[in-house]
């Protein structure tokens, strides 16, 4: 370890020179969109909690139940001695829930993009993958020493040309892009990105991780106002479900092909059975919170109207995540601390996470904020910001 120290702690400092270095913060989420920190509580802008459901008393309740029942842990992976009858009947409720023909739970969303795709690619090693270029690094990782064909940001047309100018190429074609983008918060178009795999016999791939929950018939995900329309929807527990773990759904044939040949799956321990009561709670209460639903969405429009009025973008959102955009990376930090001076969490994002220039803050907004909430930050925003 000690011939690396030097390399490591220059590394470092070339972080901090660039104003990107991250430290770990001893946080605790509370009821009605706060958190606790530093031995303060503040308005939390910067969870993922969309729903407010980590909190909920019956996620909460039947995690302890399960484990109780079950035990604190799974014992194996889930092809030797680690499935139980939990698991099997959980991923037959995720598949009913997004309108599949079948499910397959992981551990993490990171784990789940970056396995399923490696596996997808690795059965098709002549495949064509076409990608949008703000996918999330872990779709990145499950596709390195692969060559990406990537198409603007949300330009469908740029995807049409390219497809087109690929047509001869021999191969299958995969489409992979999210439904909702975690930096912008804006959405793709599914039903013209069905029209286009359609049209080019390729397979679609959606990230759904920040729709699941919050958008679509029910919290069912944008893709489920088109049944069939793709080929695999993956999304989390972990941000509007409000506990953690991933699933991958889509027809029966590509879950099993998953389970044999999908390596972060078949080498992970099965997820413990807490973890699945709480995904198991979460799903019986998302379908029935149209209102909470409603309100977010209503959050975003206020937010947006307050802080484009005042000459603040916000790229092209149209979600509960309402991007702050400052521009440098030191301004980005300076307007967060000064925040949460005022009592109010906004996690600024910089590079590598985003592109140079459009360092920002990520407001991850709440079903439990209130209007005043929303007020209170878009002032504080407006009076802070970089001049």
């Amino acid at each position: 370890m000690a011939a690396l120290d030097a390399h490591l702690t220059a590394a470092l400092e070339r972080i901090d020179a660039r104003h990107e270095r991250r430290r770990l913060t001893a946080t605790a989420l509370q009821r009605g969109g706060r958190v606790a920190r530093g031995g303060a509580t503040l308005v939390d802008f910067s969870s993922n909690d969309y729903l407010g459901l980590a909190t909920h008393p019956l996620l909460a309740a039947r995690a302890a139940e399960w484990g109780a029942l079950y035990g604190a842990g799974s014992g194996a992976s889930r092809l030797v001695t680690g499935t139980h009858d939990a698991h099997l009947a959980l991923e037959a409720k995720i598949a009913a829930f997004k309108g599949t023909q079948a499910a397959l739970l992981f551990p993490s969303g990171w784990q789940c993009n970056a396995a399923v795709l490696a596996a997808l690619l690795k059965a098709a090693p002549d495949a064509l993958l076409f990608t949008d270029r703000l996918i999330h690094a872990s779709l990145h990782a499950g596709s390195a020493g692969r060559r990406q064909i990537r198409f603007r940001h949300n330009d469908l047309g740029h995807l049409a040309a390219l497809l087109d100018e690929h047509r001869d190429a021999a191969g299958p074609r995969l489409i992979v892009t999210e439904s909702v983008f975690s930096m912008d918060g804006d959405r793709a178009d599914i039903a013209a990105l069905a029209t286009l795999a359609r049209t080019h016999d390729a397979f679609l791939y959606i990230d759904e991780a920040h729709a699941t929950g919050v958008l679509g018939p029910q919290g069912r995900g944008l893709s489920a106002a088109h049944p069939g329309a793709v080929d695999l929807v993956m999304g989390t527990f972990s941000k509007a479900l409000g506990g953690f773990g991933a699933y991958a759904a889509g027809s029966q044939v590509l879950i099993d092909y998953l389970v044999n040949a999908c390596g972060g799956f078949i080498f992970s321990t099965a997820p413990p059975p807490a973890m699945l009561g709480a995904i198991d709670a979460a799903l019986d209460l998302v379908p029935g919170m149209d209102a909470e639903r409603a309100a977010l969405a209503a959050h975003g429009d206020h937010l947006r109207a307050r802080l484009n009025a005042a000459g603040i973008g916000t790229a092209d959102s149209t979600t509960q995540i309402v991007p702050a955009i400052v521009g440098e990376a030191a301004d980005a930090l300076a307007l967060a601390a000064a925040l949460a001076a005022d009592g109010l969490l906004a996690a600024a994002i910089r590079p590598p996470t985003v592109p140079p220039g459009t360092s920002r803050l990520r407001l991850a907004l709440r079903a439990t904020h209130a209007t005043a909430d929303i007020d209170r930050l878009a002032d504080a925003i407006v009076a802070h910001r970089p001049r």
